[in-house]
Formats: C-alpha cells, structure tokens, sequence
C-alpha cells in the first residue's frame, strides 16, 4: 500500500508539473491567436475604408459638376505646366476614356434647332482644343451638342514654332499663335473611320458624331506652304472628310497663317465658296448618315462693317449653309492688363466677347433666317449664351473659358441658362426664333 502512495504521489507531481508548464504556452497561443484575428478585422476594415473612399472619389471625379475639377485639378495643371502642355494632357486624358462625365439629361428648355435637326442643347466646343480628332467621344461626354476638331490641314505640319500660347489670367483671355499645327488629313480620317460601329447602319436621324442631338463638324485648315489664293486646300478636305462629318467649316480667319484673312476678300471668296459647295455636292453617299454635311464659313471679328455687308451679300448668294461669328482678333482692347498681353497672336476670351457681338448681329440684319449663326467669343456663362441667342445666334461655342473652368464649363452654363429661360418661361428655341425674325434680313 505505502508503495501505490508513493507511486500515485509521483503521477500527480508529473501531472501537475506538466500542467504547470503547459499553462504559459496554451496562455500565449491563446493571446496570439486574438492578435492575429484582431489585425485581420482592422486589415478588413482598411480594405473596406479605402474601398469605399475610392469608390466616392471615383463618383466625384467622373461627375463633370464635381468643384474639384474647376478649383483644384483644372488650376492646378495649369499653374504645373505651360499653357501648351496642359491642353496636351487634358486630350489625352479625354482620349483614354477616363474623364468626366455629364450625368444630366438636359432639360427639354434647351432644345435646339438647327437646319431641322433637333440638338439637346445649344452649347458646343470650338475647334482648337481637340485638333487632331483624337477626344471626340470624350467630349461629348462631357455634354458637348456640336463637337468641332480641327483645324485639319491636307499634309501634316509642325505649326509655328514654341512657345506660342500664353494665358492671360487677369483678363480671363488667351492668347495663341499655333499656325494650325495638324497630323494631317490621312490620320485625322483613320480616326474618324474607327469610330464607325462594325454594323452599323445610315438612317434618318442618325448624325456623324454618333450621339443623338449631336453633331460633328471637322474645321478644315490651309497648309503654310500652299498658295495662298488657291482653294484647292479646302476642296480637298471637303472630299475627304464630307462623308464623315455634319458640318465641314470653313477656316479663312485663322491669324497665325500669313495670308489666309486675305481669302476674306470678295474675289477669292467668291471663288472658295463656289469650290467648296461643287466638292460636297458631287460627295458619294456617307457611311454614317445619309445627308450630305453642311458648309460653315468662320469669319474674323476684325473686319470693317462694309466687308461684314459684303461677305454676307456672297453668302446670300451662294450654297453656303450658315456662319461662325468669330475667330480670334488680332486687335489689344485698352482694358487688357495681364503682362502677356503683348505677345502676338489671336486674342479670344472675354475681351473678345463685345466685338464678336457687334459682327454678329451686323451679320445677322444682312443674311436671312434661313442662314444661322454660331456665335463664338467670350462666352462664361448662361447669362452669355443668352444674350448671344436674343442678337441672333442659333448656337453658341466656348473654348477659352473651357480652357480656364475644366470639364464641367457645358453644364454649369446649361445649368444657368436653363434657370434664366425658366424665370423668363420660355425655351432657347423660342428665344432664337423670337429674335432671328426679328433682326434678319428679309430682301432689298
């Protein structure tokens, strides 16, 4: 008996020294157990954090309304890069599919009409920004109706040498000497072609620009080193592209290539005119759509009252389809102040605004209603295009304050003018037909 004691004794001091050295490592595995679980709960609640913040910031980013893209993105890629650059990459990303969107349909009070065909609104994109056709898509994303790339020259050309944009920030005004740099018609048409849905199929209401209430027009540019008299520059990008475009405009107020505002004068615009209209109506049937494109001639704010009566008496008397009022202007109003107001080039912007004006509605008492008019020149905001629709304006285009307020300048001006029309209860359309019978030209 005393030995089974002794033996028990023993079992139980293996026992409890076993359990005693047992306790500390069950102690540990138990407490890295819960750090273990507790690092993957707060790792899982990173993950969802930052999902969740990207996930917003990726909704306030591709929402072209978002402040960020007027107050932080826009300036800061400007204050980064030079004025040349910055227009680079805000293409580019255009191009890439990754920009901002207009989420808003737009309201029935800015339907607009234009040779019978009905837009969604009345705000569109001056050629300049978009030269080589290369952000087409991206833009009318961004609400955009009429889209106009260019200009387009029939061989590719360098432009004029660098640097050759200036921002005028005190003014709100730029000023650029680009000389109508191109990739040339045969890339600009590559583009174009690619554009084109494998199926699809021309119809009624279909347009180049493959959006509904939207157009495409092409700005077809003259070559530095071609003759300056001759049209065959402009016959040539009407062949070439009057089947993949709405509108074909007509660039002879260019600035920055030496003598293309002479073609302003009625001799050699008689004969441009006459050129251009024979070249698109001999045009094949259009992939796209089966109307052919429309002619846009684009004047200069510069010209003297009796050339403005004298264009227009061409234009009465031509096939010519409507007229954008206006290019840049060489001239330097007194109120500029920025120190780059002294670089030479084409001026636009808001001090553009009262002469483009003044031509338009010149224009406008000497062309019937049959002939509309896009305005273009200072235009910020709905206050703007308001009173550019009440002197006669079927359309209005923006591209300095595009340039100044980001992706989100076509709605917040739809926006304004939209709350404008609707204090007054009445629609753009009414506003433009109002005013175009009124202030048209009804004959000698």
């Amino acid at each position: 008996m005393p030995a089974m004691h002794l033996h028990a004794a023993g079992f139980h001091h293996v026992l409890r020294k076993q359990t005693l050295h047992r306790t500390p490592v069950f102690a540990r595995r138990l407490t890295t157990s819960s750090s273990s679980s507790l690092s993957s709960v707060r790792t899982a609640v990173y993950a969802t954090l930052f999902a969740a913040s990207a996930g917003l910031f990726a909704v306030y980013y591709y929402d072209a309304r978002s402040a960020m893209h007027r107050y932080v993105l826009t300036p800061a890629l400007r204050h980064t890069f030079d004025p040349e650059t910055g227009h680079k990459i805000a293409v580019k990303v255009l191009r890439s599919g990754l920009g901002p969107r207009d989420p808003v349909q737009d309201d029935e009070r800015l339907r607009s009409e234009l040779w019978g065909n009905e837009l969604s609104n009345p705000v569109g994109l001056a050629a300049g920004f978009d030269k080589d056709g290369e952000a087409i898509d991206g833009i009318l994303n961004l609400g955009f109706s009429w889209v106009e790339i260019g200009s387009v020259t029939p061989k590719p050309q360098p432009g004029n040498p660098k640097p050759r944009v200036f921002h005028l920030l005190d003014d709100e005004a730029l000023i650029n000497r680009y000389g109508f740099p191109s990739q040339g018609s045969a890339s600009v048409l590559s583009r174009l072609r690619a554009r084109i849905p494998t199926f699809h199929e021309a119809k009624d209401d279909t347009t180049a620009a493959l959006k509904p209430g939207s157009v495409l027009a092409i700005n077809l540019g003259k070559n530095k080193t071609s003759p300056v008299e001759s049209p065959d520059d402009f016959v040539n990008g009407v062949k070439t592209f009057g089947t993949y475009a709405d509108v074909l405009v007509i660039n002879v107020s260019s600035p920055n290539t030496p003598g293309l505002r002479g073609l302003q004068n009625r001799e050699l615009l008689e004969d441009l005119l006459a050129s251009v209209t024979k070249a698109r109506d001999e045009l094949e049937p259009s992939p796209i759509t089966v109307r052919r494109p429309r002619l846009v001639l684009k004047i200069a704010p510069d010209l003297e009252e009796l050339q403005i009566v004298d264009i227009a008496d061409l234009i009465r008397n031509s096939s010519i389809d409507g007229v954008i009022v206006s290019n840049t202007t060489i001239s330097r109003p007194t109120s500029l102040r920025d120190p780059n107001k002294s670089e030479m080039g084409g001026l636009s912007g808001a001090p553009l605004k009262p002469r483009t004006l003044q031509v338009l509605k010149t224009l406008r008492a000497h062309l019937p209603s049959s002939i509309p008019l896009i305005g273009c020149g200072g235009i910020r905001t709905g206050a703007d295009a308001l009173e550019y629709g009440r002197a006669g304006a079927s359309l209005i285009q923006v591209y300095t304050s595009f340039g100044y307020d980001g992706v989100g300048t076509c709605r917040r001006i739809k926006d304004e003018l939209e709350s404008l029309l609707r204090e007054e209860n009445t629609t753009w359309k009414a506003v433009v037909d109002d005013s175009v019978k009124k202030l048209s030209w009804t004959g000698p």
